[in-house]
């Protein structure tokens, strides 16, 4: 897998006068079934998150308020995806490197995990991930 797997998916938005709605149906909106959901959320001014991959994780990232970068690496193609609306979000296939920064003021992303947390299936380090599916 990588980068071209990675892509922006539209979600359901029911419209009302009002509020809004979008909603998200493990599998069906997103290709994965959710197994694990954690936000990120008072990211200081110039600070970035993420600076891993997984080797075998699914994710999928929302923008529920203000906007970000993600910044995609698969060791061949990068690619940048600007997130700014809770009404899409981004998939994010393993073996993907990722960065997260440019948070606005109240940003909060939401990040929604094909499997639980597991140290594992990480690289933390950019030199381990690029020797095991660089170029």
């Amino acid at each position: 897998m990588g980068v071209q797997e990675c892509r922006l998916i539209d979600l359901p938005k029911v419209q009302d006068p009002r509020g809004n709605l979008t909603f998200i149906e493990s599998a069906r909106h997103i290709p994965f079934r959710i197994e694990r959901v954690y936000y990120l959320y008072d990211v200081p001014g110039g600070a970035s998150r993420a600076g891993h991959a997984h080797k075998t994780l699914h994710q999928f990232l929302i923008a529920i308020s203000g906007s970000f970068d993600v910044h995609l690496d698969d060791g061949r193609e990068k690619k940048t995806f600007h997130l700014s609306r809770s009404y899409y979000g981004l998939y994010i296939a393993p073996g993907v490197w990722r960065e997260i920064d440019n948070f606005s003021s109240g940003a909060v992303c939401l990040a929604l995990a094909s499997d639980i947390y597991r140290e594992e299936d990480y690289y933390r380090e950019y030199a381990d991930f690029i020797r095991d599916v660089g170029p």
